[in-house]
This record gives C-alpha cells, sequence and structure tokens, in this order.
C-alpha cells in the first residue's frame, strides 16, 4: 500500500500464487486514519472488497470487471494516480535480488524489501 506520492505505507508478503484482493482487510486496517479513496485494479472488483472499502467511507476507484452485469461508474483521473504502485515496485525492483528474489526465506526477502523502502523513503 502506498499513500498519494507513491511512498510505502504499508507490505504484506504473500505466496506467489495467491491473489492479492483478500489482503485488503489488513491492508485498511494497519492505516492510522481511514483513507479518502482506495485506488486499486480490476482485481479487486469484488461484492467483498468493495463492502470493506465502504465500512471504512473511503471512495471506490476500482474499474468495473467486464463480466460484472452493473458496471459501476468510478473516477478515472483519480485511477490514473494508480501508476504510484507501479512506479514504486519498479523502483524496488531496480534490485536484480528483489527482481529475481535470490533470498530463500520469506523472512529475508521481506527484510530486503523493508530495507529498500526506508532507503526509498529518503529519496
Amino acid at each position: 500500500m502506498v499513500d498519494a506520492l507513491g511512498n510505502c505505507l504499508h507490505l504484506v508478503l504473500t505466496p506467489g500464487e495467491a491473489a492479492d484482493s483478500p489482503q485488503l482487510p489488513a491492508l485498511l486496517a494497519a492505516l492510522p486514519e481511514p483513507p479518502g479513496a482506495v485506488v486499486a485494479d480490476k482485481a479487486y472488483d469484488t461484492e467483498k472488497a468493495l463492502y470493506i472499502v465502504a465500512q471504512h467511507a473511503a471512495e471506490v476507484v476500482i474499474p468495473p470487471k467486464a463480466n460484472r452485469l452493473n458496471q459501476r461508474d468510478y473516477d478515472e483521473n483519480l485511477y490514473a494516480d494508480r501508476n504510484k504502485i507501479e512506479r514504486f515496485f519498479g523502483r524496488l525492483k531496480e534490485v536484480r535480488g528483489v527482481a529475481t528474489r535470490y533470498e530463500k526465506t520469506a523472512t529475508s526477502f521481506l527484510a530486503v524489501i523493508h530495507l529498500l523502502v526506508a532507503l526509498d523513503w529518503m529519496r
């Protein structure tokens, strides 16, 4: 999770084959104050995710999946800011060890990520 400037706020490491959307409740619970908006990609367009965002009284900025019967509107200009999370991951993957995941354990991989996030905050 990143803030409006693209700075990392919270990290959750999941297995490679796991979906990201089940992590949404833990990510939102980790925030010190409720967000004004939650910007995410189509993978987060589930009823459960929409319900959780609504519980936090945040604006939902998630494009609807093509197979959704009731297509919802979303703020496309605000959705354009989703590139900040992609740029954040791009900065992390500039380090070859992260891009190829050299570390053998999840703990050591997450430790390297935390170190890189700290360096990213200092940029």
